[in-house]
């Protein structure tokens, strides 16, 4: 009944149409018309420049907490800032992660190159914008390109043509196989997917199994640190990988995977 009443709620979203919102919207009707008229009221004893424009009702925020510092990517931007800062690299490219969040912590204090299947506008100084595919190889130019590489909530998608990509079953191994190269051996990889029970969303993204992703990763990389955000938003470090978390994803059904990872000087075969 729960999964229906939320496929159905994800559904309306899709159509604009949001039940939970207007509910709440509609609960905060009378604090709005208290307060409009409230203020209304000292406006006509006042002599003041400012007079009444557009309506623009904000219904919720009242009862709305102060912000959220919870989630994949308010942790996951955080952490990789933070470690990137402390390595100092010579040169990071980020392929697909959000630019209002991550990108924007990196650009703060540091140039940053993004790769992006979309086009990207408004862009800042510190950040260089180079708009193309990874689902295909780098060219020559840029393979070995940099010796620091993130992909922050964006390997999932690969392959689902929810961003106009072609649509590959194998988009995620295409994906990180070309990440790959842009890496230079012995270069960091910052890498974070959705970790719970193995499935696709279509066509909104895959999740990965904890099993499936370090085999997947282990052709190419070593791991040097694990943290994941739970199902509740909540951020562990320095996890250590064990075999019954790994088997059961540390509990989670839709929480979000974080590799620390150095590529390897050679490749092993694939287990996959």
């Amino acid at each position: 009944m729960k999964k229906l009443l939320t496929n159905t709620l994800r559904i309306l979203s899709v159509f604009g149409l949001d039940p939970v919102r207007a509910i709440r919207n509609f609960v905060g009707l009378p604090f709005y018309f208290k307060t409009f008229f409230e203020l209304k009221k000292q406006l006509r004893n006042v002599d003041t420049i400012f007079r009444f424009g557009s309506f623009h009702p904000c219904l919720n925020d009242a009862n709305a907490k102060g912000g959220t510092a919870s989630g994949h990517y308010f942790h996951q931007d955080l952490l990789v800032a933070t470690r990137i800062f402390e390595k100092n690299p010579a040169k990071h490219v980020d392929v697909g992660s959000r630019v209002d969040g991550f990108v924007a912590h990196v650009a703060t204090y540091r140039q940053i190159e993004v790769i992006d299947i979309r086009p990207l506008k408004g862009i800042s100084e510190k950040i260089v914008f180079i708009q193309a595919d990874l689902m295909n190889e780098p060219p020559e130019n840029m393979k070995g390109y940099c010796d620091s590489l993130s992909c922050l909530h964006a390997l999932e998608h690969f392959g689902l043509g929810r961003y106009g990509d072609p649509v590959a079953w194998d988009g995620h191994i295409e994906g990180l196989r070309n990440l790959t190269k842009l890496l230079a051996p012995n270069g960091t990889l910052y890498l974070s997917v959705p970790m719970g029970p193995q499935r696709i969303e279509f066509n909104a993204h895959r999740v990965f199994c904890l099993e499936y992703l370090l085999q997947l990763i282990e052709e190419w990389y070593e791991v040097v640190s694990f943290a994941y955000v739970d199902d509740r938003g909540d951020l562990y470090q320095k996890v250590k990988l064990e075999k019954q978390s790994i088997e059961d994803n540390f509990g989670c059904n839709y929480g979000c995977a974080i590799f620390e990872l150095e590529k390897r000087a050679y490749k092993r075969a694939i287990r996959v």
